[in-house]
């Protein structure tokens, strides 16, 4: 077989990915409408997403290295003129160590000495205003800058809020000088993972065109559905060949682990999590590649404090999922911004219905979220979940509580005694929606809401929980509302479990079957 080409795994660096003769999405058509329609971008898109790989290809474009771009849509598209351009990354700035002022001198000097400039005195901003117009001499210059946010989200636990804020002013006053240098600016973009400090920061910068939710740039980046089948259909055969899989079943199973992501809501094309299917196609198998590699941490603490852990049927409208005060988050719109939720469809004039963009995040989310419930490791939850999911399979209803209240058995005595009835149903909810079969926790009929659901290929299991009352009366629940009805004609076994629990353990529980 041919030898399959190398996957950019890493590589950020667009000339180094065409001189190594890595594999690209060709991406160019849109940088061609970016940079034909307008001069100043904002572009917010959740992490590992390609922005650092897109500001390097307008780099070198601007720079006008034609041959990197061979082959490509845009080689015969423009007319190739060099520019000067800063280019700036937060993510590469040791601001933690030096301080933001001093990280951002450190950048501005090293640009500066690449061109042969003096900067002049000790504040930012008159030291950018100076490289501006001094590149800007002879042709406009073109700023780009990559991470703008990192030093303020890497400062949003409570403790660290004043440096946010703090970092937050510092950045607000670097680029207050941009207002008045329109005549110097060829192109601006700016890009970062948040939304929540693009309007304190840049509110000086009237002319800023956010384009992070408008669908002229939805597919932007990320993978569509024909890129993906295009650009990596050797990887495809060679994993069908070898894995002896049908390549239909393959796409269907990667669109729903790594699809999902839309960034408009106007039925524009999903597009995959690029850095998932890079690494999918480089292992050959499935994994939360993207989750790893930045576990949520303070997402998922906000989130329990919060109470919040049901996302499907979320809805919001564009201006909250665009929320810029520091100090008191909305857990929704950060959710939203860092690729952990996404847009499920636009149900009105701007009002957006949000859900997990695919099973990677929704499993990986869950997970930690249950961790951090159940106060213990993700070492120790996912086996108990696993354990779970065997007892079901086996019919071993016993099995299943004595391994619910192994879970149970770990949260601090003062959390249940403060909100036991709403921890149960948290706990709940993520243990059975976790468990991998056909499983809905708190799910809607016309008679309530039945608690948990588990379909396995054998049984039924309808589940009733009760706190501070009897298993009685849970499973007295079921059969009055006759949650089962709906399920009759699956010809499957059902079962009604009503369970009563009490303190920090499910103190009972009645079987019944059907």
């Amino acid at each position: 077989m041919k030898a399959l080409q190398k996957l950019p795994i890493g590589i950020q660096d667009f000339q180094r990915l065409r001189n190594e003769n890595a594999l690209y999405v060709d991406k160019t058509a849109w940088i061609h409408q970016l940079i034909t329609r307008g001069v100043y971008y904002f572009l917010s898109r959740p992490r590992r997403f390609g922005k650092s790989l897109l500001l390097s290809t307008l780099r070198d474009i601007f720079l006008g290295k034609r041959a990197l771009f061979e082959g490509l849509w845009i080689e015969d598209k423009i007319e190739w003129q060099k520019h000067n351009v800063i280019h700036l990354s937060f993510g590469k700035a040791d601001f933690k160590e030096l301080g933001l002022k001093e990280a951002i001198t450190l950048q501005l000097g090293d640009i500066a000495r690449e061109y042969a400039i003096q900067l002049i005195g000790e504040d930012i901003a008159n030291q950018f205003e100076n490289l501006i117009k001094g590149l800007s001499k002879e042709k406009q210059v073109v700023i780009l800058i990559d991470e703008y946010d990192k030093p303020i989200i890497e400062y949003l636990g409570k403790e660290e809020i004043p440096q946010a804020l703090e970092n937050r002013d510092i950045l607000k006053i670097f680029y207050s000088c941009l207002k008045d240098l329109d005549a110097h600016i060829r192109f601006l973009f700016i890009t970062g993972v948040s939304k929540f400090s693009k309007v304190s920061i840049f509110s000086d910068l009237n002319n800023l065109e956010d384009i992070t939710l408008l669908q002229d740039y939805a597919t932007l980046l990320g993978y569509t559905q024909s890129e993906l089948e295009h650009y990596f259909e050797p990887y495809l055969n060679y994993m069908v060949q070898e894995k002896k899989i049908d390549k239909t079943q393959l796409l269907q199973d990667l669109k729903q682990w790594y699809n999902g992501y839309d960034f408009s809501g106007e039925n524009t094309e999903k597009v995959y999590n690029p850095f998932s299917i890079l690494n999918f196609m480089k292992n050959r198998q499935f994994s939360n590649y993207w989750f790893s590699t930045g576990t949520p941490t303070f997402l998922t603490k906000k989130m329990a404090e919060q109470q919040i852990y049901q996302l499907e049927g979320i809805e919001a409208d564009e201006i909250s999922l665009a929320k810029s005060n520091i100090e008191d988050l909305d857990i929704i719109a950060l959710l939203f911004q860092t690729g952990y939720l996404t847009i499920k469809e636009k149900v009105a004039f701007d009002i957006y219905a949000l859900d997990y963009p695919n099973q990677e995040v929704k499993d990986a989310l869950l997970r930690f979220l249950l961790v951090e419930y159940a106060h213990t490791l993700d070492s120790q939850t996912k086996p108990l979940v696993s354990k779970i999911q065997r007892a079901f399979a086996k019919n071993d209803i016993e099995e299943v509580f004595r391994h619910l209240n192994a879970l149970f058995a770990k949260i601090p005595y003062d959390i249940f005694e403060e909100r036991l009835e709403s921890y149960y149903h948290s706990i709940i909810y993520l243990t059975f929606t976790l468990l991998g079969y056909y499983t809905s926790a708190e799910v809607h009929t016309s008679e309530g809401r039945i608690d948990a659901l588990v379909k396995t290929n054998e049984n039924i299991y309808i589940l009733e929980f009760k706190v501070g009352d009897t298993a009685e009366n849970a499973l007295q629940q079921i059969k009055d509302r006759k949650y089962y009805q709906q399920y009759e004609s699956e010809g499957k076994p059902i079962y009604l479990i009503g369970v009563a629990c009490n303190q920090k353990q499910l103190k009972e529980y009645l079987v019944e079957p059907i």
